[in-house]
């Protein structure tokens, strides 16, 4: 199935990926992708939409979702090792996986740019494309769409570094806007919310978006992105109000096989409320370097990358035995690939991400750099397992049970529990057992999706789980990354560091 998102990077904003440095405020973009626009380009209809696309291009960013957000999502938790060659270092992902980093570390930054030249993007919609002239409703739709994109940015931001400067509005073409200081977390999360609830009342569902148009954000995505907002708020009534909506809504299931998600098969279907879309282009430029950095290194496979963001030994052993999910996330010496490819002995590291892992008609011709591997942000497994956690907490263990075991019964490729030894279905004893339970489904069930680290940061686990793997995690430090040094330093001390570094 085409998409548009796909498709239409091509004409004007298909190579959109320059920055814009503008001296004390490096992570403002004045200009949708760092390109010089004519006079009237928000002035047609057009151009309404290409900016609006401009917005989604920047997922596929180098500093969005690719080394700096692996490194920080990913490598720095119990799901990952760094990988790769002992001796590459991959500038700071060694740091980042022993907890030794800096504030001048460069993975800090890279994201810090990337998001904000998101959200940059954003205000570009949000605030010049209400005075075009075109049809109202696709207007709407384009404004909420930015406002979804805009929350997700600023999301991930206050996830990683807690309060982060509010820009929610397009700075001044000289440069002479004073420098915005940190917000609070808490005004950073009110602001995320509102931007989530204006986009929720526009945005359409899955359903009424055409083959053309799939992949943009809907009211599905919407809800359950607020969802897990909430989720990290503890405010349990509001995430089971709006999983329970997305449950209701017909929209989505959980009838893709597990092992088929993170394929082109699985690419868009009613598993996946919203993910970042790719293409194989003959002329390239349609994919993104996620797949590559984790690829299996130093063999003669033919799909070969630089190995980071290895599966630890950890994650393996915190399967269930015969639970199938083991196979369909982590690629083992040995393995033969469901395109025939064979992942020889001589291989760098015992463990490999198979999600991340490229299958033929996902290969680029122009090399393992720019392939279309579709990159998963939220998908409906994680909002049934919220909506169990949010029951459990309010009171409703038999709920809880039977979305938990909703995601298991996937998981056994559609089978009753325990037939043939698979994993059995669970039992709720009480809420303080259970909590364990739901935390453990979303560790196996979520694995190797870049969102382990800030999981258990927000489950208050952080420092248990990862000091127990001799990792340097400080309780009250490291729950938030540095504020890049760097930052701090281009805004003559404007900003602030968080504590303790």
């Amino acid at each position: 199935m085409k998409s548009f998102l796909k498709y239409t990077y091509i004409a004007g904003f298909s190579l959109l990926l320059t920055v814009t440095a503008a001296c004390k405020k490096d992570y403002l973009d004045r200009k949708p992708g760092g390109v010089e626009l004519s006079e009237d380009f928000f002035a047609t209809p057009d151009g309404a939409l290409r900016a609006t696309n401009a917005v989604y291009n920047q997922m596929r960013n180098w500093s969005v979702h690719v080394f700096s957000f692996i490194g920080i999502a990913s490598i720095t938790s119990d799901d990952a090792d760094k990988g790769s060659s002992p001796g590459d270092t991959g500038s700071d992902k060694d740091q980042l996986d022993a907890f030794t980093f800096s504030a001048s570390s460069g993975s800090f930054n890279d994201f810090w740019i990337g998001y904000y030249q998101g959200v940059a993007r954003a205000n570009q919609v949000i605030e010049r494309v209400p005075a075009i002239e075109m049809d109202e409703t696709l207007k709407a739709r384009y404004i909420a769409e930015a406002k979804f994109l805009r929350a997700y940015f600023y999301f991930n931001l206050a996830r990683t570094f807690g309060g982060v400067p509010l820009i929610s509005t397009v700075p001044a073409a000289d440069g002479s806007d004073p420098v915005t200081p940190r917000a609070t977390k808490e005004a950073t999360y009110e602001f995320i919310i509102k931007d989530l609830n204006d986009a929720i009342t526009v945005l359409p569902e899955r359903s009424a978006y055409d083959a053309v148009d799939m992949g943009r954000a809907t009211k599905g995505a919407a809800k359950g992105l607020l969802a897990k907002v909430y989720l990290y708020q503890k405010n349990w009534t509001e995430v089971l109000r709006l999983t329970g909506e997305i449950m209701s809504s017909n929209e989505y299931d959980l009838k893709t096989p597990y092992d088929k998600i993170w394929t082109k098969e699985g690419n868009n279907t009613k598993e996946s409320l919203f993910e970042v879309q790719t293409a194989v282009l003959s002329q390239g430029g349609g994919g993104s370097q996620y797949s590559e950095i984790q690829s299996v290194r130093g063999t003669t496979i033919s799909v070969g990358g630089w190995g980071f963001n290895t599966p630890s030994q950890s994650l393996v052993n915190a399967y269930e035995a015969n639970d199938p999910r083991l196979k369909a996330t982590i690629i083992q010496r040995g393995d033969t690939m469901p395109d025939g490819q064979v992942i020889p002995s001589s291989a760098e590291n015992t463990y490999y991400n198979k999600k991340a892992y490229v299958l033929p008609d996902e290969r680029s011709p122009k090399g393992m750099g720019d392939a279309a591997k579709n990159i998963k942000i939220l998908r409906y497994a994680d909002v049934v397992l919220m909506h169990a956690e949010a029951a459990n907490e309010l009171g409703n263990g038999a709920t809880a049970a039977i979305d938990v075991n909703a995601v298991r019964f996937r998981a056994r490729g559609f089978v009753a529990s325990q037939l043939n030894g698979l994993i059995p279905d669970v039992a709720f004893t009480n809420k303080d057992a259970f909590r364990t339970v739901i935390w453990q489904e979303r560790h196996i069930e979520l694995a190797m999706e870049n969102d382990r680290y800030w999981d258990i940061v927000r489950q208050g686990r952080a420092g248990t789980i990862l000091r127990a793997l001799g990792k340097s995690f400080k309780d009250g430090i490291n729950e938030v990354m540095p504020i890049p040094q760097n930052q701090i330093d281009n805004t003559g001390g404007i900003l602030t560091q968080n504590t303790g570094y």
